[in-house]
């Protein structure tokens, strides 16, 4: 990318008067710099070593020292702000289209095997190498700050052209049936089947090809199984089932996904004292968990 295309989306304001105009890639590990590369910096302690190892330029927020007139150093105000400013460039030049999803929907794209989509589900500054270097076409979001990032965002389609057929469950694992493919015993509660059709649908309107090998962890609607001591035990051979979540909207939703599905145990739900939205469902109120 050029040093204006670059000084222009960032709002940078250029610090040195360098010889280089040209960059080849951003890097963010100064150990993994080479000759032409722009180093993006958080702090100023790895500028030395990115600029031994062939920068061309520093992007950078913070107060520090030109020490290489010859190289570019690009001052921005704030380095995840600049950070988004170029990645919407990138996303409508390589025409990337995006979609915000709710957080369960993304947790599971993560686990199929897929070239064409990318979960952007932590910082900018620590998934902008990997927006900017793999392929794909699609991108998943679930936090709404980074809707400045898109210039049009899209939505799921709301209604499945393909069922899951679920074929065996337990509360921690599902076998099922997707477009004349059995899927034998996957790690996943058959809560979750909802979501995983939502996406399976979007995957096939799209022709996207993918593959699901098993699911791992996903940290919601977390079975745990003890014994009448409450010690922890291998999944199924407790006696009794502790059932976690930390995102309260989501816990009455599975509230009532429990008492539908498993009527004939005894259930105790436990909600905090903040959550009103509980008149379907018997449960003990809490104020602390002490």
């Amino acid at each position: 990318m050029r040093l204006e295309n670059i000084l222009a989306l960032t709002n940078g304001e250029l610090k040195s008067n360098p010889f280089v105009s040209d960059f080849n890639d951003f890097v963010f590990n100064p150990k993994k710099v080479k000759k032409g590369d722009l180093f993006v910096a958080n702090t100023p302690e790895f500028i030395d070593e990115a600029i031994q190892n062939g920068a061309y330029a520093v992007l950078y927020d913070f107060q520090t020292q030109v020490s290489d007139d010859e190289i570019a150093w690009i001052k921005v105000e704030n380095i995840e702000t600049a950070l988004l400013r170029l990645l919407r460039f990138f996303l409508i030049d390589k025409d990337i289209k995006a979609y915000f999803t709710d957080s369960i929907t993304l947790k599971l794209a993560q686990q199929i095997k897929t070239k064409d989509i990318y979960s952007l589900d932590k910082t900018i500054y620590e998934s902008f190498a990997d927006i900017f270097e793999k392929p794909f076409r699609y991108i998943f979001f679930d936090n709404k700050r980074y809707k400045d990032l898109f210039v049009e965002i899209y939505q799921f389609p709301k209604i499945s052209r393909y069922s899951i057929d679920i074929v065996e469950k337990t509360l921690y694992e599902t076998s099922f049936i997707f477009k004349d493919v059995y899927y034998e015993r996957k790690n996943i509660s058959p809560f979750f089947i909802p979501f995983l059709e939502k996406l399976l649908n979007f995957f096939v309107e799209k022709e996207i090809s993918f593959e699901i090998k098993d699911f791992g962890y996903i940290d919601n609607f977390e079975v745990v199984f003890v014994n009448n001591n409450l010690e922890i035990k291998e999944n199924g051979q407790g006696n009794k089932v502790l059932i976690f979540e930390k995102d309260t909207d989501l816990a009455v939703t599975e509230a009532l996904f429990l008492q539908k599905e498993i009527f004939w145990a005894k259930t105790v739900f436990l909600f905090p004292k903040t959550i009103k939205q509980l008149k379907d469902i018997y449960a003990v109120s809490y104020t602390h968990l002490t």
